[in-house]
């Protein structure tokens, strides 16, 4: 699907969605009446400093304005890679726009990823995952990290991790195997209005409290991260 067939599938009684060099924001009409707040990155762009914070700003913007979900359409390549970005703090920008998704997702304004193409990297984490709840259509395709740049993380050699990800969904890209860690919440159908499955994902959402370590035990993806979470977590609130 196109980015205009999205959101005509998205939002048939209208929205206002417009590119900005590859930036998304607008609003769109929600069939249980009111607006969602509308923004994301599109055309495989990179996200640099510029990006983050103009999309930061939407958000941010938008907490005092009313109680709709906001929708982050994702198409990105990873975080721009060039030194006036990095030079500037470009991890800050990234971390600025994660912590105003959840900041909005706190004070009413439930954020969703829709990841219909690629993300990859520091875009990825700063956009489709930080989102309450990220869903994908089935052409999209993730990556947290490729195996090259694993292979120079790890100093494990290219064949290793290949063979790791055919069974360890951690070590490998794609769609399916990040909907098995638990990273996907779902896969939409493209055969069925996106306006219906959106929809029925705001009237069945998850709360607040990040489910993804449990999702990753549950579909067999990620089996010790949820009950080591539990573990820090049950250690910290004696503490206190």
């Amino acid at each position: 699907m196109t980015l205009a067939d999205i959101l005509a599938s998205l939002f048939p009684d209208g929205h206002d969605v417009k590119n900005d060099g590859g930036v998304l924001f607008g609003s769109g009409s929600l069939r249980s009446g009111g607006q969602a707040l509308v923004i994301g990155v599109a055309d495989r762009t990179a996200l640099g400093v510029d990006e983050a914070i103009l999309l930061s700003g939407h958000v941010l913007g938008s907490v005092e304005k009313g109680s709709g979900p906001i929708l982050v359409i994702v198409d990105s390549d990873s975080q721009r890679m060039s030194k006036r970005d990095e030079l500037l703090g470009l991890n800050e920008f990234l971390a600025h726009l994660t912590k105003s998704l959840i900041y909005a997702d706190m004070h009413g304004r439930p954020a969703i990823g829709l990841l219909y193409g690629h993300s990859a990297a520091g875009a990825f984490l700063a956009t489709a995952l930080a989102t309450r709840v990220l869903v994908a259509l089935p052409a999209a395709n993730p990556a947290v990290m490729d195996l090259p740049s694993m292979a120079k993380v790890t100093k494990l050699s290219i064949e290793v991790l290949q063979e790791k990800a055919k069974s360890t969904p951690v070590f490998a890209p794609g769609l399916s195997n990040l909907a098995q860690t638990g990273a996907i919440h779902m896969i939409w159908d493209e055969a069925v209005p996106l306006v219906d499955q959106l929809s029925a994902l705001l009237g069945n959402m998850p709360d607040v409290h990040d489910r993804r370590d449990a999702l990753g035990k549950e579909r067999g993806g990620r089996m010790k991260t949820h009950d080591i979470a539990e573990r820090v977590r049950g250690l910290a609130l004696q503490t206190r």
